[in-house]
C-alpha cells in the first residue's frame, strides 16, 4: 500500500472560549463586592472607561445657603465687631492687660486679629461660620477597642521589666480572636532567647487580665481561670472542667460520681457554667464584618403578585467615554496606539453588554424562584417547595450551569426576610399518600416544631417523629430525620430526657 501526502479541507463547529466569553461568566458569578472590585481595576487599566456617578443635588440647595449667607456672616464675624480681637479691646473689656491674661505669650494685636481669624476661616471653610456640610459625626466617635489595644494596655500596667514585656508582646500576638493564646510557648522561649519558666510565668500574669478567660490554651483553662476569678474553683468544680466531654453527652449520672456531688449540688455547678464566657475575646471589635446586601427586592404588588426588582445600590454603573475616543484616535502616531485604543474600546463596549446581560439573567432567575415559591412568600417556610436548578433553567430557557452561577452568594430581600437564592433550591421527600413532594426544609422546620412541643415525660425518639410525620404525608426514613435533627444540633431523646429531668428536679 502506497503511503502518499494528502491536504484535505474539513468544515466543523465547536464552542471556543474567548477571554470575552469567559468574562462573562466570571461576571455571573461574582458577588457585589467581587464585581466592585473587578470593575474598580478594569477602569484603572481602560482609559475609555468611567464611572457613572450619581448627580449631585449641592446645584439645588445653593440658593437657600447663598440667600441666607449676608444673615449667617453678620453672626459669625463676631470677632470683628466693635469689641474684636485687638489687644486695647480685651483690655478695655476685661480691665486688665494681656500680659495678666497670658504671661508667657501676651501677643499682639496683629497677631490675635488677622490670624485667628484666618484660622478661623479656614477651619470652618464657610468665612467664619460652621457648615454643616462639612461635619462628620463619624469623626468624633470613638474608635472601636480592638483585643490587642486592650492587653497593650495591661501589658504596659502589669511588667516594668522590659523582656517580660517583651516576652508578653509576643503571647499577645498569638491571640485568636476569640481570646485563646494560640501560640507555642517552646518557640517563643526559643525565638527571643528565653526560658520557658521565664514564658510560663509572663504567661501565668497575663491570664489575670480583663476579661477574665484571656491567653487560655483551651476550653477548660479559660473555664477555671473564670472560675478563679470568682473563688469556686474547688475539687468538685475541677472534677467538672476535667471532664467536659461528659458534660456534653450530658452523662450527668456519671459526672454526680466523679465529683462527689449530689443532684442539686451538680445543676448548681451546671448553672455556674452556663454564666461563664467561652469566647472572652469576643467582646472587643475584631475589624468591620460586611453586611450582606441584597441583589433582588422583592415586594407585595397591588394585584395580589409580586414584584421583583433588581437593587439600585448593587448595580455598577460604567460608562464608554465615546467623545475621549474620538478626541484622541486621529491623534494616534502608530498602529500600536490605534490598536490599543481599538481594543480598549472593544473591551468597554463588551464590559457594559456584559454588566447589562448579568442584571437581566439575575432578574429572570430571580423572577423565576418568586413564581416557584409564591405559597412561602404568603405562607412561610412550611410552604416551600421543593425545586432544582434544573426545574428554573428549563422554565427561563438557559443552561443549568448558568442558573448556579447566578444563585451563588446572591441575595435576595422578601417580606420574609434576606435569603440567599440558594436557600430556595431544596431536595424533595415524596409524600406518604403519593401526593406533591415536601420541601426538605419545611420537613426539618416540622421536626423542630415538634420537638421544642414534646414534654418531659413524653419525648420524642426519632421512630417517633417518623410516624408523626408520615401520618401528616411525609414518607421519611429514621436515618433522614436524625441526620435532619444533628445538621440542627439537637441532641438525641435520651440526652433530651436526661437534660429535661435534670431541669425539672432544679425547678422543684
Amino acid at each position: 500500500m502506497a503511503l502518499a501526502a494528502k491536504l484535505q479541507l474539513r468544515q466543523s463547529q465547536s464552542l471556543v472560549m474567548t477571554p470575552q466569553l469567559m468574562q462573562s461568566i466570571r461576571l455571573l458569578q461574582f458577588t457585589h463586592a467581587e464585581l466592585e472590585h473587578f470593575i474598580d481595576e478594569e477602569i484603572e487599566r481602560n482609559p475609555l472607561l468611567e464611572r457613572a456617578e450619581p448627580q449631585d443635588d449641592a446645584a439645588s440647595d445653593q440658593a437657600p445657603r447663598t440667600e441666607a449667607a449676608p444673615e449667617t456672616a453678620d453672626d459669625g464675624d463676631w470677632f470683628e465687631t466693635e469689641a474684636g480681637w485687638s489687644a486695647e479691646a480685651i483690655s478695655e473689656k476685661l480691665d486688665t492687660s494681656l500680659e495678666n491674661l497670658f504671661p508667657d505669650d501676651p501677643g499682639t494685636s496683629e497677631r490675635l486679629g488677622p490670624d485667628l481669624t484666618a484660622q478661623w476661616k479656614s477651619a470652618t471653610g464657610n468665612g467664619g461660620t460652621s457648615s454643616s456640610e462639612g461635619f462628620d459625626a463619624g469623626d468624633m466617635a470613638a474608635t472601636a477597642i480592638t483585643l490587642r489595644d486592650h492587653v497593650s494596655e495591661q501589658i504596659a500596667l502589669a511588667f516594668a521589666d522590659p523582656a517580660a514585656r517583651l516576652i508578653a508582646g509576643e503571647l499577645a500576638d498569638g491571640l485568636d480572636e476569640t481570646g485563646y493564646m494560640r501560640a507555642d510557648m517552646a518557640e517563643i522561649a526559643s525565638r527571643l532567647g528565653s526560658g520557658a519558666d521565664a514564658v510560663a510565668k509572663v504567661l501565668s500574669v497575663c491570664q489575670t487580665f480583663e476579661p477574665a478567660g484571656l491567653f487560655a490554651r483551651d476550653l477548660a483553662e479559660c473555664l477555671s481561670l473564670q472560675l478563679a476569678v470568682r473563688d469556686r474553683l474547688d475539687p468538685a468544680m475541677k472534677a467538672l472542667i476535667a471532664n467536659l466531654e461528659l458534660l456534653a453527652r450530658r452523662d450527668f449520672h456519671t459526672l454526680k460520681r466523679i465529683c462527689g456531688v449530689d443532684e442539686e449540688d451538680l445543676l448548681d455547678m451546671l448553672a455556674e457554667i452556663r454564666a461563664l464566657d467561652p469566647r472572652p475575646g469576643m467582646a472587643f471589635s475584631g475589624g468591620a464584618s460586611d453586611a450582606v446586601i441584597a441583589d433582588v427586592e422583592v415586594r407585595a404588588a397591588n394585584d395580589g403578585s409580586w414584584t421583583v426588582e433588581l437593587n439600585a445600590e448593587t448595580l455598577p454603573r460604567v460608562l464608554v467615554d465615546h467623545i475621549y475616543f474620538a478626541q484622541v484616535s486621529p491623534h494616534a502616531k502608530n498602529q500600536a496606539e490605534k490598536d490599543f485604543l481599538a481594543e480598549c474600546l472593544q473591551n468597554a463596549n463588551w464590559l457594559t453588554r456584559s454588566l447589562d446581560q448579568r442584571a437581566k439573567t439575575i432578574l429572570k432567575v430571580a423572577s423565576e424562584i418568586v413564581r416557584q415559591q409564591d405559597a412561602f412568600l404568603v405562607h412561610g417556610v412550611r410552604q416551600l417547595k421543593p425545586l432544582n436548578l434544573r426545574t428554573v433553567a428549563d422554565a427561563i430557557g438557559m443552561h443549568e450551569s448558568t442558573v448556579s452561577r447566578v444563585t451563588a452568594n446572591k441575595y435576595m430581600l422578601t417580606p420574609r426576610g434576606v435569603f440567599e437564592l440558594r436557600y430556595f433550591f431544596t431536595a424533595s421527600i415524596a409524600a406518604s399518600g403519593g401526593g406533591e413532594a415536601h420541601s426538605s426544609e419545611a420537613v426539618r422546620d416540622r421536626i423542630k416544631q415538634l420537638i421544642d412541643e414534646e414534654k418531659t415525660v413524653d419525648v420524642l425518639s426519632d421512630d417517633a417523629i417518623v410516624d408523626m410525620l408520615r401520618e401528616s404525608g411525609v414518607d421519611i426514613a429514621r436515618r433522614t430525620v436524625a441526620k435532619y435533627r444533628e445538621g440542627m444540633n439537637i441532641p438525641s431523646s435520651v440526652q433530651r430526657r436526661r437534660e429535661k429531668r435534670a431541669l425539672a428536679s432544679a425547678g422543684r
